[in-house]
This record gives C-alpha cells, sequence and structure tokens, in this order.
C-alpha cells in the first residue's frame, strides 16, 4: 500500500468554507492508497468535505500544533534543541506511518517537522512554494522599526523556513517569481510547477459575442495591494457593463460603500466566496477578465481565466514584470489608474476581433504550460521519482 504524508500550516476548515479544493488537491493522479494529512494548526475539518481531494484513497487526519512561544525563546543556530523537541511528535508519527513521501504546502511550521523527519527517518520531501517570500512574506512583521520580540519572531519564521528549504529533496515553486528567492537562499533542487487547474470544470470560452450588458469579472482577495478600485472607478467611464468582484478581504466593505455612493451598485456586485468548482464554470460567460495587483506572481485565478481563453486586463506591476506574462503577448497591460483601465476595457468591447484573438492566444499559449493534464503529470513524475 502507497502512503503519502501532507504536511500544510493552513487551517483546513477555512479552505473548505471557501469552497477552494479541487477533485485530488492532495493526492494528484490519485497515485497514492493512503494519505495523512497533518496540519500544524489546531483544527478539525469534515473528513467528509475533504474526501474529494485525496480521491480514492483512504484518509486521515492528524494535528501537530504549534508553539509560538518557540518564536521568542532561545532556540539559537547552533542551539536549536527545543525545535527538535516540538517536532518530535511528527517524527514519531511519520515513523508509524511509514509514509512513501512527505508533500508540504508552504514552508512554515511544517517544513521543519519534514526536515526532521528527513533526518532521522530518511523518508524524502518535496514541497511547493505558493509566494515569493522576499516580496511577499505572512509570517513577518513588515517595517524597519521593530520591536526586539518582532525580531526575533521574523528571524525564527526565516531560520525554519530557509533551512527547511535547503533540506528539501525538491522545491516547486509554483511560478517563475518565486526562482530569484530560491537562489537567493541557497535552494539548488527545484523546478516550475504550476498549479494543477481543475480540469473537470474549466470550460473554454466558444463564443466571444459580447452579453448585454458586457460582463467584466474581478477574482481574488480585496486589500491594499489588490485592490479593485482602480476598475470600479473605471467603470463610471462605460456604460452599462457589469462588474462582478468574487473574493473577500479588508477591503470589501469600504468598496462596497463606495459603489454605493457613485451609485453603481446596480452594475457592480460583490460574491465574497464562490466554490471553485462553480468559478470554473462561469468563466466563459464573461467578456473580460480584469485584475489589479501589486504581487510578484501568476496566480491560479489568473491561470484559470487564460486558460479558458477569457480575455485579461492586468496592470503592470510596480518593479520587475511577472516572466511568464512578459515572455507572451497573452494579456493587455494598463497603468493602475481608472483612465488606464477605462480605456483598454473600451477598446477590447469595441473590438469583437481583437478580443477574440487575445483570448484564443492566451488559451493557445496556457495550454502548452499549465494544461491541467500536463502539469499533474508533472507531478506525478516527480512524486513517482522521490517515492522511498
Amino acid at each position: 500500500m502507497s502512503r503519502l504524508m501532507v504536511i500544510v500550516p493552513d487551517r483546513l476548515t477555512d479552505i473548505i468554507e471557501k469552497g477552494e479544493f479541487q477533485p485530488c488537491y492532495y493526492n494528484p493522479g490519485n497515485l497514492f492508497d493512503e494519505v495523512h494529512l497533518c496540519s500544524t494548526t489546531p483544527d478539525k475539518p469534515d473528513l467528509a468535505a475533504l474526501q474529494h481531494t485525496v480521491g480514492t484513497a483512504r484518509l486521515h487526519f492528524h494535528v501537530i500544533p504549534e508553539d509560538l512561544d518557540l518564536c521568542q525563546r532561545d532556540w539559537r543556530r547552533d542551539n536549536y534543541a527545543p525545535l527538535r523537541q516540538w517536532a518530535r511528535p511528527g517524527v514519531e508519527l511519520a515513523a508509524r506511518i511509514q509514509p512513501n513521501l512527505i508533500r508540504l504546502h508552504g514552508a512554515d511550521w511544517n517544513i521543519w517537522v519534514a526536515k526532521c523527519i528527513r533526518e532521522e527517518l530518511g523518508i524524502p520531501f518535496v514541497v511547493s512554494l505558493h509566494i515569493n517570500p522576499d516580496i511577499n512574506q505572512p509570517r513577518q512583521y513588515p517595517g524597519p522599526n521593530l520591536e526586539p520580540h518582532q525580531i526575533r519572531h521574523n528571524e525564527f519564521f526565516a531560520y525554519i523556513q530557509d533551512e527547511g528549504l535547503r533540506a528539501a529533496d525538491l522545491v516547486m515553486p509554483v511560478y517563475e517569481p518565486i526562482i530569484p528567492f530560491l537562489e537567493r537562499v541557497g535552494v539548488v533542487s527545484y523546478k516550475v510547477c504550476y498549479n494543477i487547474l481543475d480540469g473537470q470544470n474549466l470550460r473554454p470560452k466558444e463564443r466571444y459575442d459580447l452579453a448585454a450588458p458586457p460582463r467584466l469579472l474581478y477574482v481574488g482577495r480585496v486589500f491594499g495591494d489588490k485592490n479593485p478600485e482602480p476598475i470600479i472607478l473605471a467603470l463610471e467611464q462605460i456604460p452599462d457593463a457589469t462588474l462582478t468582484i468574487v473574493g473577500d478581504g479588508p477591503l470589501r466593505v469600504p468598496l462596497e460603500m463606495m459603489v454605493q455612493e457613485r451609485n453603481l451598485q446596480e452594475r457592480v456586485h460583490f460574491r465574497p466566496a464562490v466554490h471553485n468548482a462553480e468559478l470554473c464554470r462561469m468563466l466563459g460567460e464573461f467578456d473580460l477578465f480584469t485584475i489589479h495587483t501589486e504581487y510578484f506572481e501568476l496566480n491560479k485565478s489568473l491561470l484559470e481565466a487564460l486558460l479558458t481563453g477569457l480575455p485579461a486586463v492586468l496592470n503592470r506591476r510596480r518593479g520587475t514584470p511577472v516572466p511568464e506574462l512578459a515572455e507572451a503577448n497573452i494579456v493587455r497591460f494598463v497603468d493602475p489608474t481608472p483612465d488606464s483601465y477605462a480605456d483598454a476595457i473600451r477598446e477590447l468591447l469595441a473590438n469583437h476581433a481583437g478580443r477574440a484573438a487575445l483570448g484564443r492566444r492566451a488559451a493557445a499559449h496556457a495550454q502548452t504550460r499549465w494544461a491541467p493534464a500536463l502539469t499533474e503529470a508533472k507531478v506525478v513524475s516527480i512524486y513517482r521519482r522521490f517515492m522511498r
């Protein structure tokens, strides 16, 4: 019987509630007979709601609870016995399970557990990285003027992250912008593996005739660096067009108030949460995909839109362009201003041939880079390569 141990730093109940999981997310290709999901957060997820993420495999769930007190203790690089002691239950769990492979999503507390298991039991582990920590690091206190306890906190998480990544058998960044960070911290074994998309529910866009009225879509968490406000304001210059914003975040309520103040409530619709399967099925019903982000990333929602063939309008980010987007003419770039968005949206809505060509060009390119069957086969091949 083949066994996979998956260690995540996430509270899985939250992801279930958002509807973001897709079939076989934790067991690509339905490769393993048994999957042991482990979270470093105190969580009791609904296993029935998680079963589809492991296909037909037998599902088990475990908790290896994080210990935030460790961030402030004497865990010096030359004396990290407290960290090893914290990871001991995870090592003992792996010794009982005897997995063929350990898989990590993200590099947090989970990567230190995997590192200790690798050193003591010889079980290989691979880890996917979903952000560039040099640009976006949720575990770090920002700013130069930090309190001593904040400095210790930042040093702690940077330490376990970097040490763990260097110990991994393979690091799988989900897009190219993560590579500069990996090379900076000395990771030599890595391979870009795009997110495996929902091949069951993504439907190619077959018609490019405009809806009446034209329909725009925005997908993503709404906060400072992913603020759809310029797109909302651009709508004031585009009669009749509607905008659906799928996503939640600290800016949702202020944006809803702004929409009311500008009398756009009949044309701007907020949907805080949509299950991923439903979102994939409805992508082709829209006319344009619009996004505003300063993140150095190629996010999953944009991958899905491009694969579907939905024409996309995206801002030029501050700093280095995203390589996958800079190399191919598959999105319409704009400045992050309402006027620039409005000009591009008006032009694409008026130019049927140009709009259709942009969408079809994006779909053709995406099929060669991140088609679900292609990315799943790549990950399965990696698993087979490193399975003990």
